[in-house]
Parts: structure tokens; sequence; C-alpha cells
């Protein structure tokens, strides 16, 4: 889920309609809300909520089912960080039925008179990139196949055939000797697209996700010390120095440890707290000091590199805290 997320620019948050299901989903530990979260924290922009189950015998598509359904989830979905203006499009679908999908139902759904789901997502436009920018490409996985082949999705800069990057964190120099945009072989490739890749001078079994592929003369950072700000989402007890979490940035997956807690900021005011905090708890932000306990990782601050800067951290199956990276330590 997460993986997946931090390679996509738009995505569809299906809803059920049916009475009890939506409510399951969305109480505090549902699906919904968590899904929701990552999925803004991993830097999708646009969200596109469908109401699925409309021709379910407990809805018979009732604009008034639609419309509570909207009402609950846009204030959560405004607290995840989303625009309810811009960023979130709702729409009545049913997935047997295949109204709403790909042609507009008016005679099945009067009260709705927007696109249907493709429609919308013909419709979107293409989101910028930083095509001049130097080459990051995290990478997801890697397998072999007569040569290294590694996928990812290129965040910035582009890259061809016969171009020579380095493969961060262990500083290796590689040649790209073919490239796969979507299965078709090209010549070159651009910011957003997933991509595969074939390498020479490097194993497969050197190349780990969470690897970057970037230009020689401009490195990602590396880091084992970092300073971060980060809400604490959902957790029972208070955190404290020497709290453990894996953390989830672009496609890597590490451990890290709370080495110490800097300071609290008010989120009317923005303020920092004059004093060093002894415990963070649950609706509160603060800038902590993690360290990540497996070596290193390759990251960017956020202000540089959204993409690369920003996190989730996870403990026990559950999204306890989102965060993004303010300086690299060490």
């Amino acid at each position: 889920m997460i993986g997946g997320a931090s390679q996509a620019d738009v995505a569809v948050l299906v809803i059920s309609a049916r009475k009890g299901e939506f409510e399951t989903g969305f109480e505090r530990g549902g699906q919904t809300r968590e899904h929701a979260m990552l999925v803004k924290t991993a830097g999708v922009r646009h969200l596109i909520v469908v109401v699925n189950k409309m021709d379910d015998p407990t809805v018979e598509w009732d604009a008034s089912r639609f419309n509570d359904v909207r009402d609950k989830l846009t204030p959560y979905l405004k607290k995840c960080g989303f625009n309810p203006k811009s960023d979130i499009f709702y729409i009545p679908v049913s997935g047997l039925t295949g109204y709403n999908l790909k042609d507009c139902a008016q005679e099945i759904c009067p009260w709705y008179d927007g696109p249907s789901l493709i429609q919308y997502l013909d419709s979107l436009p293409p989101v910028s990139r930083m095509s001049e920018g130097p080459v990051r490409l995290p990478i997801v996985d890697r397998y072999k196949d007569m040569g290294t082949i590694v996928l990812g999705k290129v965040e910035s800069g582009s890259i061809a055939r016969g171009q020579i990057l380095t493969l961060m964190p262990n500083k290796c120099a590689v040649e790209i000797m073919q490239l796969w945009s979507d299965d078709d072989e090209t010549e070159q490739v651009f910011p957003g697209e997933n991509v595969k890749l074939k390498l020479k001078n490097v194993e497969e079994e050197d190349v780990s996700p969470g690897f970057i592929l970037c230009s020689p003369d401009n490195l990602c950072h590396t880091a084992k010390v970092f300073d971060a700000q980060i809400v604490i989402l959902e957790h029972k007890s208070i955190i404290c120095a020497g709290y453990s979490a894996v953390m989830h940035v672009h496609t890597s997956a590490e451990e890290v440890t709370l080495k110490a807690l800097i300071c609290l900021i008010d989120k009317k005011t923005n303020e920092k707290s004059k004093t060093r905090p002894r415990f963070v708890k649950q609706d509160q932000i603060a800038i902590v000091r993690l360290e990540v306990l497996g070596g290193i990782i390759c990251v960017e601050p956020f202000k540089d590199f959204p993409q690369m800067g920003r996190f989730t951290l996870r403990d026990e199956g559950k999204t306890i805290a989102i965060g993004k990276i303010l300086k690299v330590v060490a």
C-alpha cells in the first residue's frame, strides 16, 4: 500500500455506501482513515472519492446517503491536508452494474450531473515536474534477468540509455543499458514515469528497495541521524525518548529510534516551546531527533525535495505519526 502510494499522483478512495459498512471503515482504527492519511503523506495531491454500492437495497441511489458520506469524510480529509475545493472530488457509482464508471447514469441518478470516473480521470491536468533538476529515482524493487533490473518512479531529472548514474547510499557508478516505460522499451524517460532499468556494473544482491539513482554531480543526502517535525496521529500512551518505530520514507522502510524531543509546536500559533518536552502525546506536533538503527538511508530535507522528505512512522501495523525531515544531522 505505502510502496504503491509513493509512485502515484492521483488516488481513488473507494467507499461503501451500504448502511454500516462506511461507518465501520471510518471509525477510529478503521482502514478508511489510515488509507487517506497514508496517500497524503506519500505525496498524492489529488483524491477521488468513489462512493460505491449505490445500487444496494439499503441505499437505492439515495442522494441523502451520498451527502451523508461526503459530509462525514470531508472534515477528516481536510485534517489530512487535502483542500476540499481543489483536491477532492466525490462520484457516486455502482461497481456491480457499472453505472458512473465509464458512462454517466442520468436516468438512474438524476441528482448527480458530474462526470463519470473515467471522464474525470481523463480531464485532470498533468502534474508539473522537475524535468530540469538532478536525477532522483527511488528503487521500489529489483530482480535478475540477463543483468540487474530495477523498478521505480522518476521523481526528478531525465534518464537516457548509456547515461552514467550513481547508486546511493553505496556510491556505486552504474551505466543504464536499457529502459522500459510501462513495459515499452524507450531511449529516454522523464519525471512521473514508472520505469524499469537494466543496470551495468552492479549485482542484483547489492541493490535494495529504498536505494536511489542520482546524478553523479548532485548526490542525494544520506542520513543516520536527522531532525524532523512529526504529528502524532493515533497512540494510546505517551511517547518518550527511546521509542522505536518503523519509518516509511519514499520506497524505504527502516527501524528508527527517537533520540531526543527538541520542542513542541503550538497548533494555533506555530510557536515553539521554550523548554524541552519530556514526552509527546496524541494530536501534538513536535520537533524530534531520530536515529536509524540499520545503517543509513537516503533522504532529503522536505523544503528541498518534498518527495524524499516526508515519512510515516508505523508500529504494530498502525500509523502512529506523519512527519517531514527538517535537516540531516549525521
